[in-house]
């Protein structure tokens, strides 16, 4: 179980590890897909584990991670490919802000982000908990989608680890519904 909470724990982080691009996006309910590929293939044995976990999960169980990752403000779902579905609440003041950066609820990270190039924009980041760092672009079709690619490097079960991450997001409604923001420690 606990092996199944940190793979779904860093599929949330990355999934949403937008950070510093969300100047552009339009406040309220996101869906994002993800795929993340790794040089050892060992996070993709444990997203295609966690799926198996949760298809033989009593219901009482799945809604017991499902309301644990609401707590943290996520929907999450698992495809057919082993990439996950996220949903996300994101605040006015959140994009406002530039405050929607999952890294910073981990620890402490420096994010550097350059001037946006059209509808592109580069950033990277560097953080201790855990020890992580990346870069990566994303590109905005209008305010309402983007898609985007990410490479960084990690630290599973002890050991570095090189993963890419490619993800589009869709904005889905102004209204949450029962999905709350994540909240954002301050600084």
């Amino acid at each position: 179980m606990k092996k199944l909470q940190y793979v779904l724990i860093t599929a949330v982080l990355t999934g949403v590890s937008l950070g510093a691009s969300a100047q552009s996006m339009k406040p309220g309910l996101w869906e994002i897909n993800n795929k993340m590929s790794t040089g050892s293939g060992e996070m993709e044995k444990a997203m295609a584990e966690a799926q198996k976990q949760m298809a033989s999960m009593p219901p009482e169980q799945r809604k017991m991670m499902a309301d644990m990752m609401a707590k943290q403000g996520v929907s999450m779902g698992m495809n057919a490919d082993g990439g996950t579905t996220v949903k996300i609440c994101m605040t006015k003041e959140m994009v406002d802000r530039n405050e929607f950066a999952t890294h910073q609820q981990q620890g402490d990270c420096k994010h550097t982000t350059s001037p946006r190039m059209g509808n592109t924009l580069k950033y990277s980041f560097v953080c201790t908990k855990p020890p992580s760092s990346g870069e990566g672009q994303v590109t905005f079709n209008g305010s309402d989608a983007y898609a985007m690619k990410m490479d960084m490097t990690s630290t599973v079960q002890g050991k570095p680890e090189k993963m890419s991450i490619n993800a589009t997001g869709k904005f889905l409604s102004a209204d949450c519904g029962n999905i709350k923001p994540i909240s954002i420690p301050k600084k």
